[in-house]
């Protein structure tokens, strides 16, 4: 591509124009908003930009943004401007009520402190060792020096868990020094999410993050769910004490909880609890200021929008009468009863009306496209800031209510088993005239605005043609024009990231692996079930393999079997031994299968002992896949012009 092609364009006139009449039903002179996002501030960490000490990388830094001052640019959707100013401006160390405390615009999320007799009590330390780190220290400083005695993990997602060892240390945890408080399922549903379908995912959310565009108002704004993602060092802590089901209390540190577990809502595990003490509500994340994801774009299953309004309403029936402030793990707390339950009962309207809505349409016979097209809020929950799309949309969440009732399929019978991107792609192409047909009349729909049309239309002609520039630059060019009227923030992100994918090429990166931290304290089930995912069919095909694992700090042997293209591991039954037996701390194993050590250097410390013939293992690392970060999405894979040619045909 030439110099000029790779730089982002400016708003066409369509764009400015869309992005000036947006939203006419909001206010902008409301400023509750900001009111609320800057009181209680105690402090703030100048300037906001936090390095990992031992190499000095930045792992997150605001301070790029102070672009974000004046009026919305004509790049930007003004909603979303809005938004992210709320959540980059306003940072630092805020009092919610006496003895409760939050560190906001850190990173994601929040992390928050309650303040017991004799320590903190510590509630999401954030998504890296190094945010969470910096935001404990400032909060220390200024309120004084406690010890954390309890951290509370609200659900399974990585920027509420992964910065643990960033406020306390694996032996404070292991002793029982410090509880570690979680829901029930939490370990297997942190793990599967970030582990099993760990890389597509984390590929996907470059593009639904934005972290790898540039700040500015051409680039990256923000999140919509917050200001950014850290990207230091993560870690995992397997919780010392669960809570199973709604009503359950605990007394920490001289404070009382009351807990409402909140499963298959913002995500498959979560948990909301009240304390009474404080007449404080922290409702995690299942009500935040925006629309969140009934289906996120990075990938993840599918959640229960019904569900979700059904536990906001417990949580009103629960607390409604008691609370006198409400908190959550990202964006501003609300104060007073009556606005916050005004709050609380549109949050849940608002995800009763998408599920309701979507369900009634459906039975009409309309596809998830069609209700997606035609669906939009009520005047009295979209004029409301904390109902708007920042986050997730009312149109694919409306999709993802129709494909957690109906699945992917459409009922028409030409979508049971169309041909894939490429195949199709080629055909497309083929159909429409060829690549500068389709291209020619692709720019007449640029020109007139029509930039969902052009991206549909000419990323066949990319996918059929990827080395066609002509179509890479004005794929480029429309998804930008895309991204700066999206009212959300991933949208947003993927539009631009995928242009600028367009322009500059897939990112180099490595072969996928999972960090230290998470390694040590994964369960083995977890770890057993990432093996089977990675297992290659095809060069397992025949393999006939047994092997013990007796791990010497369990006193346990678990059996490991490959045969029929699968992998399964279980404890071993009987004593009979397998033909090769591998004598080995747990971790270690874990360390060994995730690539972070070798069998050398394992077997020339003493830590590995063989027993039985060791010709089967030394095939054994060959069975497996190593995932590559950077795939590519805007581009054919390799081997996927093998499918073009109609392979099943």
């Amino acid at each position: 591509m030439t110099d000029e092609s790779q730089q982002p364009k400016p708003a066409t006139t369509q764009t400015a124009k869309a992005n000036e009449t947006f939203g006419p039903e909001l206010d902008y002179s409301d400023r509750t908003d900001f009111e609320l996002a800057r009181r209680g501030l105690l402090a703030t960490h100048e300037p906001m930009t936090i390095r990992r000490e031992r190499d000095d990388k930045v792992v997150f830094d605001l301070e790029p943004f102070t672009f974000l001052d004046g009026d919305a640019p004509d790049t930007v959707n003004p909603s979303l401007w809005r938004q992210c100013q709320l959540n980059a401006q306003n940072r630092g160390l805020y009092e919610v009520t006496d003895g409760i405390y939050q560190l906001r615009g850190f990173d994601l999320a929040n992390m928050t402190l309650v303040r017991g007799d004799t320590g903190w009590i510590l509630i999401d330390p954030l998504t890296c060792a190094e945010s969470s780190a910096a935001a404990l220290a400032l909060a220390n400083e200024h309120l004084g020096e406690r010890p954390v005695h309890a951290v509370i993990h609200t659900h399974s997602h990585a920027d509420h868990f992964a910065g643990v060892w960033g406020v306390v240390q694996p032996e404070q945890v292991s002793s029982g020094e410090v509880v570690v408080l979680a829901p029930r399922d939490y370990v297997r549903e942190a793990l599967s999410e970030n582990v099993m379908a760990g890389n597509v995912m984390n590929r996907r959310a470059t593009f639904m993050f934005g972290n790898l565009l540039p700040p500015g108002p051409q680039g990256f704004v923000g999140n919509g769910l917050g200001p950014a993602l850290s990207m230091g060092t993560t870690g995992f802590a397997v919780p010392t004490d669960t809570i199973y089901e709604t009503g359950e209390t605990r007394t920490i540190d001289g404070v009382e909880i009351e807990f409402q577990w909140t499963p298959g809502t913002e995500a498959p595990t979560e948990m909301v609890f009240f304390f009474p003490q404080f007449a404080a509500l922290c409702m995690s994340e299942i009500a935040s200021h925006h629309l969140h994801n009934v289906y996120t774009p990075r990938g993840a299953l599918t959640r229960d929008a019904l569900a979700w309004a059904d536990q906001l309403q417990e949580s009103l029936d629960l607390f409604g009468d008691r609370l006198e402030v409400q908190f959550g793990c990202h964006h501003w707390p609300i104060w007073g009863r009556d606005a916050a339950r005004d709050y609380l009962e549109k949050q849940r309207d608002l995800y009763k009306f998408i599920h309701d809505q979507t369900l009634r349409l459906a039975n009409h016979g309309f596809t998830k496209e069609e209700i997606a097209e035609q669906l939009r809020l009520p005047q009295e929950l979209a004029r409301e800031f904390y109902n708007r799309d920042y986050y997730g949309t009312v149109s694919h969440n409306s999709k993802a209510v129709y494909v957690r009732y109906l699945g992917y399929f459409d009922g028409h019978p030409s979508n049971l088993d169309p041909h894939p991107p490429q195949a199709a792609a080629v055909r497309y192409v083929r159909f429409m005239g060829g690549a500068d047909r389709v291209l020619e009349q692709a720019r007449e729909s640029f020109d007139e605005g029509d930039y969902r049309w052009v991206a549909e239309v000419v990323n066949h002609v990319v996918f059929a043609e990827p080395e066609n520039e002509a179509a890479r630059t004005l794929l480029a060019d429309a998804l930008e024009q895309l991204g700066y009227q999206a009212e959300s923030g991933p949208w947003r992100n993927f539009y631009l990231t995928g242009a600028q994918e367009l322009r500059h090429g897939t990112p180099a990166g490595g072969t996928v692996q999972v960090s230290e931290g998470i390694a040590r304290n994964m369960p083995l089930q977890n770890l057993y079930d990432s093996m089977a995912v990675r297992l290659n069919a095809e060069k397992a095909a025949g393999v006939e393999l047994t092997v013990d694992l007796d791990y010497s700090d369990l006193d346990r042997v678990d059996r490991l079997r490959i045969a029929n293209s699968v992998l399964h591991v279980r404890e071993r039954r009987g004593s009979e031994a397998a033909p090769v037996t591998l004598r080995l701390d747990s971790v270690d194993f874990k360390r060994l299968m995730l690539k972070l050590t070798d069998a050398q250097e394992l077997i020339a410390r003493g830590a590995l002992k063989i027993t039985g013939d060791p010709a089967p293992l030394l095939q054994l690392g060959g069975y497996f896949d190593s995932f590559v970060r950077s795939f590519p999405i805007l581009f054919p894979r390799a081997g996927a012009e093998n499918l073009a040619d109609g392979a099943r045909d």
